[in-house]
């Protein structure tokens, strides 16, 4: 998730422990992630991402008042290409969750950091990581096993790609650096993103809002959540905490995602699932901490899923 916030050009009076910070973020997002969730009867899975993504740029954009004259055609690219990040991201994990436990898919989708961590890694820690994330996505399949309780493959492929955006939002951001002031950038790339996915969940968010208005009301408050919260904590935490300390951090998005899933959902894991996601958390936070230099998923990482 990006280290900016819409408060990043006030000075915060909090004086809070910056990993306190760090992990109400992260609840927010996931607890957002998961309200979102609890309406997908109402809206389904692209409603309710059509609503979030265009809600969150509304009011990023209100927010921070991008200032974009003099971006060259790097810039726009680059902001293009954080917009479609983001764009998969939300479309994709807000399809898996609709099939399969929020817990699960948060776990899947964090394969995306975990990869641009250990990219072109020739060391044996490294691909040591790998395995066990890898170890814990083979216990995650297994668990679900066969009949009613099954994985559906559908919601691990969305999943699989939203881990896929998340890489590629990590590197349009990195790579789109110093070009975009502060948050401007990532407020332009919310609006791409809103741009590429409203079309496609439109209709049946339209259709529910005509039945219930309030539902932009509550949308407004998850986007809310998933965007402007997090930002603002993640920004004033970073200010105060070393970016591999933040990083180590937020591999416990899965964690808090299946508390989530638990409490809002009603989801429930059994002990192989948990076990699988905590070798998946666990090899994430191991990447970062052992990182010879600051990987990119502590400078750019999390999604916002979400």
């Amino acid at each position: 998730m990006a280290p900016y916030g819409i408060l990043a050009e006030v000075r915060s009076p909090l004086v809070v422990h910056p990993v306190v910070l760090a992990v109400l973020a992260i609840v927010s997002v996931q607890f957002g992630n998961a309200l979102a969730g609890s309406f997908f009867s109402e809206v389904g899975p692209l409603g309710a991402a059509a609503l979030r993504l265009g809600l969150a740029a509304v009011i990023l954009l209100v927010a921070v008042r991008p200032r974009v004259r003099g971006w060259d055609a790097r810039t726009w690219v680059g902001v293009g290409m954080l917009g479609l990040g983001l764009a998969g991201m939300n479309l994709l994990i807000y399809q898996a969750i609709a099939s399969i436990p929020l817990g699960v898919a948060v776990t899947i989708e964090l394969l995306g950091p975990l990869g641009v961590a250990v990219a072109g890694t020739r060391r044996w820690r490294d691909l040591g990581w790998v395995a066990l994330a890898a170890l814990g996505i083979v216990g995650l399949w297994l668990s679900g096993g066969e009949g009613e309780g099954s994985l559906a493959l559908a919601g691990v492929l969305a999943a699989l790609g939203a881990a896929v955006f998340w890489a590629l939002y990590i590197v349009a951001s990195a790579r789109l650096g110093p070009r975009a002031r502060g948050v401007d950038g990532l407020a332009m790339a919310m609006l791409v993103a809103a741009i590429i996915v409203v079309p496609f969940g439109a209709a049946p968010a339209s259709a529910a809002v005509a039945v219930e208005p309030l539902l932009l009301l509550v949308f407004a408050g998850i986007a809310v959540m998933t965007s402007a919260v997090p930002y603002a904590l993640e920004f004033i935490a970073l200010k105060r905490m070393p970016t591999r300390v933040f990083g180590v951090l937020s591999s416990l998005g899965p964690a808090v995602a299946a508390l989530a899933g638990l409490l809002v959902l009603g989801q429930t894991l059994d002990v192989l699932q948990l076990a699988a996601i905590a070798a998946v958390v666990v090899a994430c936070a191991g990447a970062v901490a052992t990182a010879p230099r600051p990987p990119l998923i502590a400078a750019e990482a999390a999604p916002p899923v979400e």
